[in-house]
């Protein structure tokens, strides 16, 4: 009896330890990841600014147009594969399977840079009626050919948890292309300076991945392995299919029936609000998915993860959303210049409908997690169902404004696919009354900011000093009703960082 109470003890002592390791490692994966979005970000936006004033609405929609083709097939070049290697248990993955993703994906890559070069790329100069597309296209696609190289580098570091490598790479990569870039512009490359931006941080990235991992490929192409591996990633690939779809028929239609400049305008209000959305969500997403694979029984850590990867998401986004929809009108114009007017509306309308979308932040890493990429397909295509023709719609009678108000209303349908999920069909149950009750915090600082930085400005207040504001509000507020968690919370990552 002695020993099985003893037994018993020591089990309960290790499973307190597990979660807390689990803790700091969520902790320490959310600081590096967040570390990397500072950095991306702040630069990415400084050297948006510098190609803006440089350049000219219709040279950014030429690339928008470009990248339309060649991003649909980086997401079928990917075939699900980094996601089926970071979902795979630890017991169960074997070196074929890595040897085996790398060939494959390698000769995989061959053949679609082959069909982008010869025959994606004319047929899109004919769809846009763009000659300079013919170019634009397979230097682009140049890109997919490589990134199956860095696939399974990525793939060891993220299921490692090595999220400060992860970060160092890309900071670096990133930095390094945009200011050749920077420099292309400046003398005058026009729309290449774009296109390097685009396509160049795969090389460099390269280097830095085979220093990470120190692993290199063997020639070994395994059909069980294979099978194992693509088999998880068929389904993932179906929803990343659909996912960009459902993200970029904007992008497709607008290039086809209002022009270039137009898509350009369109592509700096996209960029400013969703590019954002989607670099902060994969910041503690990157961490998640691990972590969901890994506790795939617990129904309640998982659930409490979720809520607290969507409160965090909330805390960082919606004031900067809130900054656009108030301030989008003067800060579009004293930053970019008059020539980026017409992007103001849909920037402020973006900016509501990127408040939405940051309610399912994580979704997708929950589900394929779950092992559940076959719900994720359904939910996609459900989702692209309702937004093809309203936003068709919204193009043809209001144009860039229509499109982004068709953008809103969809992502309202996606926050209520997500909940029917969490009602009806998943194991993990996330009430109504549970979102609310976590994120009460992030609603009442966003209500009390609006109101505040909205009533400076009709009395006059400049932008920058109403920008200044909000933020005094909005983290006062927070600093106010959950300064005990954070501190908690930081408490935890200066414990990380001392026993590392």
């Amino acid at each position: 009896m002695d020993n099985a109470i003893l037994s018993n003890e020591n089990t309960q002592e290790l499973n307190i330890k597990k979660a807390g390791s689990d803790k700091k490692v969520v902790v320490s994966g959310i600081f590096w990841n967040f570390v990397q979005l500072v950095v991306n970000q702040s630069f990415n936006f400084l050297l948006k600014l510098v190609l803006a004033k440089l350049l000219f609405p219709g040279e950014f929609g030429i690339v928008g147009m470009a990248t339309v083709f060649t991003g649909f097939v980086q997401v079928l070049n990917d075939l699900g594969v980094g996601a089926a290697l970071v979902q795979k248990k630890e017991e169960t993955l074997r070196s074929e399977h890595y040897h085996t993703a790398f060939w494959t994906g390698v000769g995989w890559s061959l053949l679609l840079f082959l069909v982008m070069s010869f025959a994606v790329a004319p047929l899109a100069a004919i769809f846009y009626n763009k000659p300079i597309l013919e170019s634009v296209i397979p230097v682009l696609s140049i890109g997919i050919l490589i990134s199956p190289v860095n696939l399974v580098h990525k793939a060891q570091l993220t299921k490692q948890m090595a999220f400060k490598k992860l970060a160092y790479i890309d900071n670096v990569s990133n930095i390094v292309v945009g200011l050749i870039a920077l420099v292309m512009a400046f003398k005058g490359a026009g729309v290449w300076a774009l296109v390097f931006n685009s396509v160049g941080n795969v090389f460099f990235a390269m280097p830095l991945f085979f220093r990470a991992t120190r692993w290199k490929p063997a020639f070994i192409c395994e059909k069980k392995a294979f099978k194992e591996i693509f088999g998880f990633g068929v389904y993932t690939t179906g929803s990343n299919i659909l996912n960009y779809l459902y993200n970029n028929i904007d992008y497709l239609l607008i290039g086809k029936l209002l022009g270039a400049s137009a898509l350009g305008l369109y592509t700096l209000a996209f960029v400013l609000t969703d590019t954002f959305r989607g670099r902060l969500m994969a910041v503690i997403n990157n961490v998640m998915y691990p972590i969901y694979g890994k506790k795939q029984n617990d129904l309640v850590a998982i659930k409490k993860y979720y809520l607290k990867v969507v409160l965090f998401n909330c805390l960082l986004v919606f004031p900067v959303m809130i900054f656009f929809i108030v301030n989008g009108e003067p800060f579009i114009i004293h930053v970019f210049g008059a020539k980026w007017h017409d992007t103001v509306t849909p920037l402020q309308i973006l900016s509501g409908s990127v408040m939405l979308h940051i309610l399912v932040s994580g979704n997708t890493s929950l589900l394929r997690g779950l092992g559940r990429p076959g719900m994720e397909m359904k939910q996609q295509l459900l989702k692209a169902a309702i937004f093809l023709p309203s936003l068709a719609f919204g193009i043809y009678y209001d144009g860039l404004v229509g499109a982004a108000w068709a953008i809103l209303i969809n992502k309202l349908f996606v926050v209520l696919i997500a909940q029917y999920g969490f009602s009806f069909l998943l194991t993990v149950k996330i009430s109504v009354k549970d979102f609310f009750t976590e994120l009460k915090v992030p609603f009442i600082a966003a209500a009390v900011s609006f109101i505040t930085i909205y009533l400076l400005k009709m009395v006059g207040i400049n932008f920058i000093i109403n920008g200044i504001c909000l933020c005094i509000v909005y983290f006062g507020l927070v600093y106010l009703l959950m300064g005990d968690e954070l501190k908690i919370l930081y408490q935890g990552f200066k414990t990380k960082r001392t026993q590392s």
